[in-house]
């Protein structure tokens, strides 16, 4: 049985008490929302050494990295770096997206280098096996080339697969109608598009959803429904497209969890600050109280080389509005593939995103660190900072870099520091008063 089935039947598995135990909350509380759909617990069946990650309504809210290659960056070697480096940083899921070099070997070595949630998207890999092992093209990928893809990902523990369902004739067809600066920017999505017109035929992965249920419910793998339709620019933001694919994934949502399979919905994109709350209002109508997993927003377009910060204020106020899992931008997006170090500033960018809203919403605990943090700068209790920082390996080096002073505060105000000021003028008063 999957999670949901279990829940169905009032049963809490160890799966739902593990869950509870990381995100400080009851089982019943993590049983009750799978049943209900706003809460899902990514843990395929197959993954070993993975841990349950719990997404959805009144959890903190969660961060996922994408990694992986691409055809003109082979190195499995970095990609393992950067899926160790993204979990210290604290990232709790890790999305393989490698469209290069042996992508089997380097799903399956990410798999077993961490114990983090890990997803996919298992159409690269159909389009990347007929080309390189059929010597096809990618519009010649079959229906059985599709699911095949899907299959393996499931077997090797993929907990969460991204699939574009959404993409159909009648919503590209209203794309058009419209018309967009950017078309599609979603690679899923887009080699989905291409698939149908060359076939003329339907999106496969709408046409046999039933199919897609069926493996999905055997491995207990949650389905992240894919927005092809992204807005790419915040021109193209929340036009009859995006909205006519988010009405489709709402209807699938419903057969999905009648198959007692998990869903979460995937969202924009690039968007206009001013629209993201009705967004995330609208995709929580629409999908039936779904956990939504966001890509930003980015809120401008003009930013290159700073993306993960244009990001950051998109992911906060989206996940503030409700928003559940934030997708990280690195600074190398739009540009190339993110180094280390890109994926590092873009785990701790997201995370702030998401501990601001997590605040915001009122997560237990949310605020209680900002507290402790603030008692430890008013004692000028340095190592307490530090252990309470996202990133304490920045902050210990930038104090180290400053010339630490004797006196013991900063050096921007130094002898001046407020609180030495204040001290002094509290105990001051506190002897005038003795």
């Amino acid at each position: 049985m999957t999670q949901l089935d279990q829940a169905r039947k009032g049963i809490i598995t160890e799966e739902m008490k593990e869950a509870a135990r990381n995100e400080a909350v009851t089982p019943e509380m993590i049983r009750d929302g799978i049943l209900d759909g706003t809460r899902i617990i990514c843990c395929n069946v197959t993954h070993k050494n993975g841990r349950p990650l719990a997404v959805g309504k009144g959890l903190r809210t969660k961060v996922n990295a994408n990694i992986g290659t691409s055809a003109d960056d082979l190195d499995i070697s970095k990609e393992l770096e950067k899926a160790r480096v993204a979990v210290a940083c604290g990232a709790d899921a890790i999305m393989d997206l490698s469209t290069g070099g042996p992508v089997d070997e380097i799903r399956r070595a990410i798999i077993a280098e961490t114990n983090a949630c890990i997803g996919s998207v298992p159409l690269y890999q159909a389009a990347l096996d007929a080309v390189r092992t059929r010597k096809k093209a990618i519009v010649d990928m079959t229906v059985d080339d599709m699911f095949a893809g899907i299959v393996k990902h499931a077997e090797d523990g993929v907990d969460f697969i991204t699939v574009h369902c959404g993409v159909t004739r009648s919503t590209v067809e209203r794309m058009r109608n419209e018309g967009r600066v950017m078309d599609v920017v979603s690679r899923g999505g887009a080699f989905t598009i291409e698939w149908m017109s060359y076939n003329n035929k339907e999106n496969p992965l709408y046409e046999h959803f039933d199919k897609l249920l069926e493996i999905t419910r055997e491995y207990d793998m949650v389905l992240s429904l894919g927005d092809g339709f992204r807005p790419g620019c915040l021109a193209d933001a929340t036009d009859r497209a995006q909205i006519h694919e988010l009405i489709i994934l709402g209807e699938l949502t419903q057969r999905a969890r009648e198959a007692g399979v998990q869903v979460m919905i995937e969202g924009p994109g690039h968007m206009p600050l001013n629209q993201i709350e009705a967004n995330i209002l609208l995709q929580k109508r629409l999908c039936h109280g779904a956990p939504f997993y966001v890509l930003g927003p980015l809120v401008t377009d003009i930013a290159p080389g700073y993306d993960h910060i244009t990001c950051a204020i998109g992911g906060a106020i989206a996940a503030a509005a409700g928003a559940d899992f934030l997708c990280y931008v690195t600074p190398s997006e739009h540009l190339r593939l993110p180094t280390v170090e890109d994926v590092r500033e873009g785990v701790i960018a997201s995370r702030i995103a998401a501990h601001a809203a997590d605040i915001s919403k009122g997560i237990p605990g949310a605020m209680a660190r900002d507290i402790q943090m603030a008692r430890c700068r008013k004692k000028l209790d340095w190592e307490g900072q530090f252990s309470l920082a996202l990133d304490p390996e920045k902050a210990r080096r930038l104090r180290s870099e400053s010339g630490v002073a004797d006196h013991g505060a900063c050096t921007m105000c130094g002898e001046f520091c407020a609180y030495k000021v204040m001290d002094d003028a509290m105990g001051k008063e506190a002897a005038a008063a003795g």
